[in-house]
């Protein structure tokens, strides 16, 4: 999970070099071992791990249950966690601790329900490597190790596990950074851009040209444009309904004149409007939020650890010029069991980040939006794996 409050600017920043260098071409990551791996098929790890949720809905609490794994899906999932190190040095180790094991465990184990599931441990950039950043020094360095790591765990994936079937690319914050990143450099115009079915890169701007689908991070591979369009990215970032990302966000302000910051509406792709998302939140969320704890519902709280709701939340993609964005709102109503509030906000020394938006709620507000997406192109990989028998 997403540690403290992901940054801790004040004493991560005095603690940071003013130039911030991986060391020199250190040796790589053997991914043909397993343990190099939060997630394999067929295996017990972190995503295989049951989930209990409870369904939270206006009269209360509903369902209980937990997520369960597919049978021979005929789709892959590649996920790549984001920034949760806390490890000493601009980059992390390879010691997998509860910090990747959690990351992988809220914002990917779901998905093998619809897929078979792999998760790379990679030399992050650290939260000391953030505040490097923040500080103005050069990252260069720790970028490039973290990429290499996770472009020659894909290039494995490809060799050992993949055998020719079709993908999703899954990732949040510097893990969508890193898929990114691996699109434009391992999948755009090769071949293997015919397997790539979708991907989810929420938590970090992705450029297009405004009123454009393509042309700006990526050369050839479009925005999501429409519910059922495959070989496209689904991509956003969040902030709450009236907070518009101010001048110099983190996200959501494209920093060139003609540019703007990609939105997909993850319940209904090429939407403008509001929709309702199907949302899994984390019941013991223990990080600040604005106005306090929350508390779920009037019932108390719930048996599990994780809740579904739905429309609870709605999004909207706003496009205004250099600012895009996925604009939140909650939609509870007189007599409504469930909560006025959800978490998101990233915080610091008793105060929110207004240009980090609702960064810590870019996977969790739209889950089930995302994991129906998978589904869907999951079932008609299964359809034309028949067909062709």
């Amino acid at each position: 999970m997403i540690r403290t409050t992901l940054l801790t600017f004040a004493a991560l920043a005095a603690a940071a070099p003013a130039s911030a260098q991986a060391p020199a071409r250190p040796a790589p990551v053997d991914y043909s071992k397993g343990t190099n791996w939060l997630c394999l098929p067929g295996r017990s790890d972190t995503c295989s791990t049951p989930l209990g949720t409870t369904a939270l809905n206006p009269n209360g609490y509903g369902s209980v249950g937990q997520s369960v794994l597919a049978k021979d899906p005929p789709l892959d999932c590649f996920y790549v966690y984001p920034t949760v190190s806390s490890d000493q040095g601009i980059n992390s180790d390879l010691n997998v601790d509860n910090a990747e094991r959690g990351a992988a465990l809220v914002q990917f184990a779901r998905f093998a329900s619809v897929c078979r599931t792999y998760a790379p441990v990679y030399r992050q950039m650290t939260l000391g490597a953030v505040a490097a950043a923040a500080t103005g020094a050069d990252i260069k360095g720790p970028a490039t190790l973290a990429y290499r790591d996770v472009a020659n765990a894909w290039r494995t994936y490809l060799a050992k596990y993949n055998q020719g079937r079709p993908f999703v690319l899954i990732g949040h914050s510097q893990g969508s950074l890193m898929l990114q990143e691996l699109i434009k450099n391992e999948i755009e115009g090769k071949m293997i851009a015919r397997q790539m079915r979708l991907a989810i890169l929420p938590g970090f701007n992705t450029y297009v040209p405004q009123g454009k689908r393509v042309g700006g991070t990526f050369k050839f591979t479009p925005v999501c444009g429409s519910p059922n369009e495959t070989g496209c990215v689904m991509t956003w970032v969040s902030f709450r309904e009236k907070n518009v990302p101010p001048t110099g966000a983190m996200f959501g302000i494209a920093p060139t004149p003609g540019m703007t910051v990609a939105c997909t509406n993850p319940a209904r792709p090429g939407s403008t409007a509001w929709e309702p998302l199907d949302s899994y939140w984390n019941a013991r969320w223990s990080l600040p939020v604005p106005g306090g704890p929350i508390q779920w519902s009037t019932e108390g709280a719930p048996s599990t650890p994780f809740i579904r709701t739905e429309g609870l939340v709605s999004a909207r993609c706003v496009s205004d010029g250099q600012r895009g964005y996925l604009s939140i709102r909650t939609n509870r109503v007189p007599n409504d069991k469930r909560t006025d509030r959800v978490y998101g906000e990233v915080g610091m020394l008793g105060m929110f980040i207004p240009g980090w938006g609702m960064h810590l709620a870019d996977v969790a507000e739209a889950q089930g939006d995302m994991i129906r997406q998978v589904e869907g192109i999951s079932a008609r990989s299964r359809t034309t794996v028949r067909q062709a028998r």
